[in-house]
């Protein structure tokens, strides 16, 4: 199902249990469509997600580590001078629509007490987030700004009166009576359908209408009741079929097929079923210069070896080239005069009869001159554009390297990769005069079954580092085979073969093949890897490996992380 009103009703509920009377101690935010507010409640810290994203819009309590970025966004500025401090006195959803009002109170400048609503509505692309004051009812600031000339229905800009979205007349499932559920039940010509369904109730997605629809015997009025019944006993749950989509609901859906797997609450059924999808997302927000760069890079050398190879097959005329010209200097005498082409016998063919065309500008002599300066020069150029094939398939394994990083990594370490393409000459450096400080980012750091360290780095210039100079002679070193990937160090020298496996699922994991099946996965102890001269950042050389074959999981990782 999708982030329905029902599901909006059992998040809501799940945050009046867990922060209402808390404060909020810490406002950022990571993504151009998502805020985060540190909550202090019930005597320990917890995160709350508002997100305005187009596609993934939501609210939830969250354990996922998102990023503080450095300078803050200019609503998120007004947010933390308005409302950081303050207390979360109520958590309201409008009926079962998904527009959820967080009323807050607070102190102003003067120590006056001051009433305020954050609002957030999850409505698709127009989903927004509005900070509102309840005296007045004029929105203070809004994440997304959108004047009058764009909306003729209301306009949303601070200093504006907030008005809600259209709202359709329809049943609220939590406050509609028998009578009503009745009265509705009988203008449905063709019976109790899904489709009639979530027409007739607000909030109810599609999922919500076929699990609503399958307890509707023998009347609306029951399913309704059974289905409330069963949203407020039953666990979250998220359903993965057997092509590997994924879908959730407030409770174990009869009506929905898969593999189903419970959750303790509906917030930590979203970061499982986000996680991923989110994650990507914002890769694309934040990194889309950089694939963009990386892509056309990638096609300018497809057709520069595309050039490369015509020349080759052209240098394969080499000889016909010096035989032209050895049979114009042996039979010099028979070529005529200003002829645009001569026959003569081949001496390297049993004297079979050969056309070579001439320009009759030229001597015999010249002409010759002429087929043996074609032939140098083809010849020449042979070792110069092996050499420049070479160097162009190298580049493109560097640049699959950072791309198959870009994709596999955290939105927040994305700066080190964009400082490496600067080093590289790929991205031009913006000259500032402004020292900005730097957050060194540190290698992932799993530990295996027994205990033993592992290290897996996030990029290139971590990889150089982790490989080349913080792991021993004595470590032991893994590698994706022969694909773009990241460099595993396993902090033992007799790692055990259970130590060794679970270090070739991370390699796999964070490799181009991470969704594959029997990846081959090359481990060698550290000192048989070695940097040639001026190769790219990343690029190392390796002996006496042996390989294992596994197959990753994100189960698998997740457990070895520290």
């Amino acid at each position: 199902m999708s982030y329905d009103g029902i599901y909006a009703h059992t998040i809501v509920e799940e945050l009046n249990n867990t922060i209402l009377g808390g404060r909020i101690s810490k406002i950022y935010q990571p993504f151009q469509h998502e805020i985060v507010l540190t909550m202090r409640a019930n005597r320990k810290n917890q995160k709350i997600l508002l997100s305005a994203h187009p596609s993934y819009a939501r609210i939830q309590a969250t354990e996922e580590q998102l990023s503080n970025p450095d300078k803050a966004p200019n609503f998120c500025m007004f947010l933390r001078k308005n409302i950081e401090g303050a207390t979360i006195e109520g958590i309201e959803q409008l009926g079962n629509d998904r527009i959820v009002t967080f009323k807050i109170r607070k102190f102003d400048d003067l120590g006056d007490l001051k009433h305020v609503s954050l609002i957030v509505e999850m409505m698709g692309r127009h989903s927004n987030i509005f900070l509102v004051d309840n005296e007045t009812n004029k929105i203070l600031d809004c994440l997304k700004h959108v004047p009058a000339y764009q909306n003729s229905y209301r306009t949303i800009m601070p200093g504006a009166v907030y008005v809600l979205p259209p709202h359709q007349d329809r049943l609220n499932p939590f406050e509609a009576t028998p009578a009503e559920m009745d009265a509705i039940q009988a203008t449905f010509e063709d019976g109790l359908t899904a489709k009639n369904i979530q027409s007739a109730f607000q909030g109810i997605g599609r999922d919500t209408a076929k699990e609503i629809a399958s307890l509707s015997e023998p009347t609306l009025a029951h399913g309704i009741n059974q289905f409330l019944n069963q949203v407020a006993t039953g666990h979250p749950t998220l359903f993965t079929d057997e092509t590997g989509k994924e879908t959730f609901a407030p409770y174990t859906f009869e009506t929905m097929v898969g593999e189903a797997k419970t959750f303790a609450s509906p917030s930590l059924l979203l970061d499982a079923y986000y996680i991923d999808k989110a994650t990507k997302d914002r890769i694309k927000q934040v990194a889309s210069d950089l694939l963009g760069i990386i892509k056309n890079e990638l096609h300018k050398n497809e057709l520069k070896l595309e050039k490369l190879e015509n020349t080759l097959v052209k240098s394969e005329e080499a000889d016909a080239y010096r035989i032209k010209g050895e049979l114009l200097t042996a039979y010099l005498y028979q070529v005529p005069k200003a002829a645009t082409e001569v026959t003569l016998n081949n001496f390297y063919a049993d004297e079979e009869p050969t056309v070579i065309p001439l320009d009759p500008s030229l001597s015999a002599s010249q002409n010759a001159q002429k087929y043996f300066t074609r032939y140098h020069k083809l010849v020449k150029s042979v070792k110069f554009v092996h050499e420049q094939i070479e160097k162009t398939k190298t580049e493109n394994e560097y640049l699959e390297s950072i791309e198959t990083q870009i994709n596999l990594s955290d939105p927040q370490d994305l700066e080190d990769i964009r400082d490496e393409l600067k080093d590289a000459g790929y991205l031009k450096a913006k000259k500032s005069n402004k020292k900005q400080k730097k957050t060194i980012s540190k290698p992932h750091h799993f530990k295996s079954s027994d205990g033993t360290d592992i290290r897996v780095g996030k990029n290139n210039k971590q990889n150089d580092e982790l490989t080349l100079k913080k792991a021993r002679n004595n470590h032991y070193w893994l590698h994706a085979k022969d694909i773009p990937g990241s460099h595993v160090i396993v902090e033992s020298s007799e790692p055990s073969i259970e130590t060794l496996e679970e270090a070739a699922i991370l390699a796999a994991y964070y490799s181009k093949f991470q969704h594959s099946a029997n990846v081959p996965v090359d481990f060698v102890p550290v000192k048989y890897v070695k940097k040639p001269n001026g190769a790219k950042p990343g690029f190392v050389i390796y002996t006496d490996q042996q390989t294992l074959y596994v197959t990753p999981t994100k189960e698998q990782v997740d457990a070895l992380r520290v």
